[in-house]
């Protein structure tokens, strides 16, 4: 499959009458965001966990095809944890089982005060393939470690036992971590770019990344790309820009699936 890039979030203030049109009410931006991105990280799911007729609501208002990732609750990865994962991972998928095939991966995204726990880290990924095993299928996690004592030999065997990948990421156009393939997948998330204005990225920045993933992947691998710079509505234009560089190279890209808007 080709590369999915999108942003992390699409309910924005700041995007009205930049990438939102001014006259398009809020409760039609999900629909008018699918018409420029075929994938969308659901980051509010980290604080308040959707009903599941809310996930069920996104479902049908985006077009097949359409991807949704899923950031895990914080009260699994900054309250708990990880440990004791059974209940607040089956009530993640319990709820998300409402997006059925628009269903991406989940995103933990660890606490940078978190110190390296592998034996949470393996419970936690064993839960999560029993859930989703119950609730729909296998699905796909990707762990974004943010304290340099996750990054070992150890730790890099568990996430490739369980094909969940590392989460790449990064800050002003530098790799916070190492750019380790854990899986037959892969997950990228852009945080704050270095070019004016602020928050934006360079097109020398992307087209490093787009280098990275062409080094690591195969063209029919999985690759997601969002970005977290939502400041000025820099995530929409550095996503189509990544989007672009990515297809002028020769990189396969997912498009937006065509007539989005007419659903729902």
């Amino acid at each position: 499959m080709p590369l999915r890039v999108g942003t992390s979030g699409w309910q924005y203030r700041d995007w009205r009458g930049s990438f939102y049109p001014a006259g398009v009410p809020t409760a039609r931006w999900l629909e008018t965001y699918a018409e420029h991105f075929g994938a969308v990280e659901n980051n509010g799911t980290f604080y308040r966990l959707a009903r599941l007729e809310t996930f069920q609501q996104w479902q049908e208002r985006t077009p097949d095809g359409f991807v949704m990732a899923v950031k895990a609750s914080r009260y699994l990865t900054h309250i708990r944890r990880l440990r004791d994962p059974a209940e607040p991972v089956d009530r993640l998928l319990r709820a998300a089982a409402g997006l059925g095939s628009r269903l991406g991966p989940v995103l933990l995204q660890l606490p940078p005060t978190l110190r390296a726990d592998p034996a949470a880290l393996d419970d936690c990924l064993k839960q999560f393939a029993r859930s989703f095993r119950q609730h729909g299928g296998p699905g796909r996690v990707c762990v974004e470690f943010r304290h340099a004592s996750w990054l070992t030999g150890d730790v890099r065997s568990i996430l490739t036992g369980h094909n969940a990948a590392l989460c790449w990421s990064d800050r002003r156009g530098r790799p916070l971590g190492p750019l380790w393939r854990t899986a037959d997948w892969g997950y990228l998330r852009l945080h704050e770019g270095a070019a004016s204005p602020w928050p934006h990225y360079g097109r020398q920045a992307l087209r490093t990344w787009v280098r990275r993933i062409a080094e690591t992947f195969p063209p029919d691998a999985d690759v997601f790309a969002f970005f977290n710079n939502d400041q000025h509505a820099a995530a929409p234009a550095d996503a189509a820009a990544m989007a672009g560089i990515a297809a002028r190279a020769g990189w396969p890209v997912q498009p937006p699936a065509p007539h989005a808007a007419a659903r729902g």
